[in-house]
């Protein structure tokens, strides 16, 4: 790979600069790609973002930062997204600094902003090359998630519709869905969600893979992925109408959706068993509330399990008998069972707990 180093004052790169959820983000005349596909959104917070312009008012040296020269000579940002546009956002005066706007300086307090050098390596070189170094200018500075890591790598035209989809700051998934998904859209976690679940749809072993595929067959969007992602949540309200911000938000609604979405649910029971099951005290685990609806399994809500000195007082009441196979065993070869079960209403009480052995508590769970 070939690399030289540029200085190029800021008043040359934030020239014809946008940001522009459509258009993209681009400044040095049109030339320089801020935001190319395998790029984080911007991620600053306001006194990252805010650090960067008093370093350049003081004439303090910045960070070097990286662009790629295509073959058409024009460039892609590969290090320096959220510092080049901090700088293009201030002087183009979309925020302010210390109560100073940029419009509010002085001109010689302007110029001397437009005047400062950047200090940026311009390279040029293959796929691999490019891909490579960008992996190894990342590994400091602000750590990169598993998804941003992963999109370096599977740049290409499906990548970039998909993070319109599922990573701009006000993406559809975040407006349409963002109460169902936890993490962040610009930090490409929406977008992670989306493919692990498409990818367990598709039985691959990997986001990898989908991702790879996508690319390898330069398929030229992500319409399937974001129709996938309706179809689960049309699904989810149909079955669970009754949004809950504390349970739901962060569920793997998509794997839930791949295992069970061909079955007949009845809504309106569902609804009952949910606002009962919230008031149960012996449910330790409410957010395995859905799960355990649509699978059946009573591992998912964490039952509360009898307390040793319920087991004991049951051992000896019973004398050691088991109360099925009527047998003595030591109360270590034995184990708390529900006389009325849990999912008829029994309760985890004293009143309510027969000791048993460990084969007939298995047979009877199993029933």
């Amino acid at each position: 790979m070939k690399i030289e180093l540029h200085k190029i004052p800021i008043r040359d790169v934030v020239k014809d600069f946008y940001d522009n959820p459509n258009r993209g983000c681009s400044g040095y005349g049109g030339r320089l790609n801020i935001r190319p596909s395998f790029q984080r959104e911007f991620v600053y917070n306001d006194n990252q973002r805010n650090e960067v312009i008093r370093t350049v008012m003081k004439n303090f040296p910045l960070n070097v930062m990286y662009w790629i020269r295509n073959d058409e000579g024009n460039f892609e940002m590969l290090d320096g997204q959220q510092r080049t546009i901090s700088v293009c956002e201030y002087v183009t005066n979309i925020f302010s600094v210390d109560e100073l706007s940029f419009g509010s300086l002085s001109k010689t307090e302007q110029n001397s902003i437009l005047d400062y050098e950047l200090m940026i390596y311009i390279c040029a070189g293959d796929d691999k090359e490019k891909l490579d170094w960008f992996k190894i200018i990342n590994i400091a500075g602000e750590k990169l998630t598993t998804q941003e890591a992963r999109n370096a790598i599977y740049s290409c035209a499906w990548l970039a519709d998909a993070k319109n989809y599922f990573s701009k700051p006000n993406c559809a998934a975040k407006i349409q869905y963002g109460n169902y998904l936890s993490g962040k859209a610009i930090r490409q976690e929406y977008l992670e969600t989306a493919l692990k679940w498409i990818a367990d749809r598709d039985n691959l072993s990997s986001v990898e893979d989908y991702m790879d595929a996508c690319k390898k067959n330069n398929t030229p969007n992500a319409k399937e992925l974001w129709n996938y992602i309706e179809e689960v949540f049309a699904w989810v309200r149909k079955i669970f109408p009754t949004y809950n911000a504390k349970l739901m938000k962060g569920l793997d609604w998509g794997i839930f959706y791949n295992k069970y979405s061909a079955q007949e649910y009845d809504t309106a029971k569902f609804e009952k068993k949910i606002r009962r099951l919230i008031l149960d005290d012996d449910v330790t685990n409410k957010r395995g509330i859905y799960l355990y609806l649509l699978s059946g399994e009573e591992r998912h809500l964490n039952v509360r399990a009898f307390s040793e000195q319920m087991k004991q007082s049951a051992y000896e009441r019973q004398r050691g008998i088991c109360a099925a196979c009527k047998k003595h065993f030591e109360l270590n070869e034995m184990e708390g069972d529900h006389i009325k079960p849990w999912s008829v209403g029994g309760k985890t009480s004293a009143d309510n707990c027969q000791m048993l052995c460990r084969d007939c508590n298995r047979r009877k769970s199993n029933h």
